[in-house]
């Protein structure tokens, strides 16, 4: 992610369910040196990281709890992109203003409310926020993305930032004009014609 320019330094991370468990980036590692033998195996229903691994990310609650509460969903994202992390910043969510927003589920791509990194509270907000989504930012901290596969995560979390950065550009020269729900909602039967899911 951050040769994409979707991350920075060891902020962020991935997950992918593997069965009845979970493969998730580990904590404070840098992402130029993570090997895939430091992916960290948990199970679903994991309530403490086992002490004989490697750390787990800090946001493993958050992970663990979208995959239980998305049967779909095969991977999470999480990244501090820069347009994202600007609109979480001023709490801010992205309305319909471009029609790839559709790609997220809806008429907007939602705001998580506020909670300290890597707590249960965080988890709740963020999963409540991703529950007829598949994107969310989250307030004074980033943004999270899911898919049906990682490939598909990853190119969610990378539309996500392009929107976010065309919202912030519109909002400097005005205030962009938004799609209609029922607009939004052709969208979608469009996007279904084209073989994009969006979750």
């Amino acid at each position: 992610m951050n040769a994409t320019g979707l991350n920075q330094g060891t902020s962020g991370n991935i997950s992918v369910r593997f069965g009845d468990q979970m493969l998730i980036t580990p904590s404070g590692i840098d992402y130029n040196k993570l090997r895939p033998e430091m992916m960290v195996l948990m199970p679903l229903n994991a309530v403490e990281p086992d002490p004989d691994q490697m750390k787990p990310s800090s946001e493993w609650q958050f992970h663990r709890d979208i995959l239980n509460a998305k049967p779909q969903v095969e991977a999470v994202v999480h990244a501090h992109p820069v347009n994202c992390t600007a609109l979480a910043m001023n709490r801010q969510e992205i309305p319909a203003c471009h029609y790839m927003v559709a790609a997220f589920g809806g008429s907007n791509v939602p705001l998580a409310e506020y909670a300290l990194f890597g707590t249960r509270e965080l988890s709740e907000k963020v999963v409540t926020a991703l529950k007829d989504r598949s994107a969310c930012l989250m307030a004074n901290h980033g943004a999270v993305v899911v898919g049906d596969t990682l490939q598909s995560a990853m190119w969610r979390m990378t539309e996500l930032e392009t929107l976010a950065k065309g919202y912030v550009t519109s909002l400097s020269i005005g205030q962009p004009v938004l799609l209609s729900t029922d607009e939004i909602e052709e969208v979608k039967l469009a996007f279904a014609d084209y073989g994009l899911r969006t979750l």
